[in-house]
């Protein structure tokens, strides 16, 4: 996986940032909870953040069988968040900021498919999504990968 940034992007800091507008997701599972989650990604199938709580779900259990269904819902997530980023005018490049919450879902995805590529022997896609992520939010990199750390520390690895 992509280490200290390779290259600085030029484009990242060029012109201005993406905010997505609000996730209606994020009402209903706050509302509705844990118990009617799967409800609400069925009702919200362009959420990114309900396919990055998948995705993190399955990175958690560390089967290979999970591993493979984290980098589905990940890239599920990734293309959803893709579609709704150009329509809120992103043009392929520039900065997504991690502080705007709207646009975690989306972060969130690319960071999950970047450990489920690197769990499945894709070394090449991990490493361009983690670039990715660096590009868009240096931010959100430091603190998902810092979050990463913490868990392994937690778990004993």
């Amino acid at each position: 996986m992509a280490g200290p940034e390779t290259h600085p992007n030029l484009m990242a800091s060029a012109g201005i940032p993406t905010r997505l507008p609000d996730d209606p997701a994020v009402d209903a599972l706050i509302e509705r909870g844990r118990a009617d989650f799967y409800a609400v990604v069925r009702e919200y199938p362009a959420s990114s953040l309900c396919w990055a709580i998948l995705a993190e779900g399955s990175l958690m259990t560390g089967t290979e069988a999970a591993d493979i269904a984290a980098y589905a819902y990940a890239r599920t997530g990734y293309h959803r968040g893709l579609d709704a980023l150009r329509r809120a005018g992103w043009k392929g490049s520039g900065p997504i900021p991690w502080d705007h919450e709207p646009n975690q879902g989306f972060l969130r995805c690319l960071w999950a498919l970047t450990l489920a590529s690197e769990r499945i022997g894709d070394v090449d896609e991990a490493d361009r999504c983690a670039q990715f992520l660096r590009d868009s939010s240096e931010e959100a990199y430091q603190e998902l990968s810092q979050d990463d750390l913490r868990r392994e520390h937690a778990d004993g690895e």
